[in-house]
């Protein structure tokens, strides 16, 4: 893409492969299992061999955590019960294990990719590979002013564009998409209310931490007056982005929407996620044929996200720390979806079965 027309997306995000998901529900109904007796097990292996357009459906051998970082102005307010300014320290604890996708994915034995785009800290203290993408420090104050101009929403978009292509051109076969940042779900309850056309209160939650009501109702407040100001550009999703979202969230929507390009299958995490899908489902309606909702996060913006997806997430384990963690649990169910899609041998065709010997009662 040679230059930034959001309407392009529309016409290069293809579906999935409908004729090879029939030819794998079509092997299904052969194998030794009953169909439906997986339960959702059957449909994640059919939505894989569409993904893939593999009958049978490959095993998932390289996947990768991608989490893209940034710090929201709008955290001055206190609607976080974490310290306005303080993601970067959240990308340091990952980096040194110390988090709980940390731990998950060194038990899965999962790559983690973290992605700086506005962190509110000296890039020095980061690892180069991490600071190098960063747009800005910090988003703008959405209650009241921009979070970005709309040039630096396209650099960051863009640049959630490019690590989509550098993660399918290395191999990565399916994604674990995430966020670490402070008052990114304040930005992401903007964005739903904004698209779903519903009122500040329908979609604030209690974030990661569970912020007190106090909080909760400063959380409220500043959705309210983020929306007002969302609510005149709703036609021009990187100007959306730009007014009431972020730069972490606009790289986060640029590389939805490239993986659907690159027919990279991608598992979101919570309600950042959730948010930015929904933007880009705005932009291209079939993007969201790639993606799987990895888990009810509890997030009142999640869910309303999820249902206009029409997504249903995979697991519901109360897990509300963000990160990637709740994402990456869903992994392993995806991996035994396709294993057992493709490892479960078929019955034997009537012509093979052995014979069945008489009556013993008559011998």
């Amino acid at each position: 893409m040679s230059s930034l027309n959001l309407d392009d997306f529309t016409d290069l995000i293809e579906r999935p492969d409908g004729g090879v998901r029939r030819d794998a529900e079509a092997r299904r109904e052969r194998q030794i299992v009953p169909p439906g007796s997986l339960g959702r097990l059957d449909d994640l292996g059919e939505w894989l061999a569409a993904a893939q357009s593999a009958v049978p459906v490959r095993p998932i051998e390289r996947p990768r955590v991608v989490l893209f970082a940034g710090d929201h102005g709008v955290a001055e307010l206190g609607v976080s019960a974490r310290p306005a300014g303080s993601a970067g320290q959240l990308v340091r604890e990952v980096l040194e294990g110390g988090r709980p996708v940390s731990v998950l994915a060194r038990r899965l034995d999962v790559p983690v990719r973290i992605v700086d785009l506005g962190l509110d800290c000296d890039p020095e203290t980061l690892p180069a590979d991490v600071a190098r993408h960063r747009v800005r420090r910090g988003s703008g104050r959405i209650d009241v002013e921009d979070a970005l101009t709309l040039e630096e929403a396209a650099t960051a978009f863009l640049t959630g564009v490019a690590v989509a292509d550098e993660e399918a051109d290395s191999g990565t076969d399916l994604v674990v998409l995430g966020d670490v940042s402070v008052g990114g779900t304040t930005a992401a309850g903007v964005l739903v209310a904004a698209l779903c056309g519903t009122d500040a209160s329908v979609v604030t939650g209690r974030g990661g931490l569970a912020i007190d009501d106090l909080a909760w109702m400063r959380k409220c407040a500043a959705i309210r007056d983020a929306l007002r100001r969302a609510r005149p550009v709703l036609g021009d999703q990187l100007q959306l982005l730009a007014t009431v979202g972020g730069a972490d969230l606009a790289a986060i929507t640029g590389f939805l929407l490239q993986s659907a390009v690159r027919k990279m299958p991608v598992i979101l995490d919570g309600v950042v996620t959730a948010a930015c899908a929904l933007v880009g489902q705005r932009i291209a309606f079939r993007a969201p044929d790639w993606w799987l909702a990895a888990h009810d996060s509890g997030e009142p913006g999640q869910a309303k996200a999820l249902d206009r997806m029409a997504l249903e997430p995979l697991l519901s384990q109360g897990v509300t720390v963000g990160e990637g963690a709740g994402a990456l649990l869903a992994l392993p169910l995806v991996q035994a979806a396709a294993a057992l899609a493709a490892e479960l041998p078929e019955k034997p065709k009537e012509s093979e079965a052995p014979a069945v010997s008489g009556d013993p009662a008559e011998e």
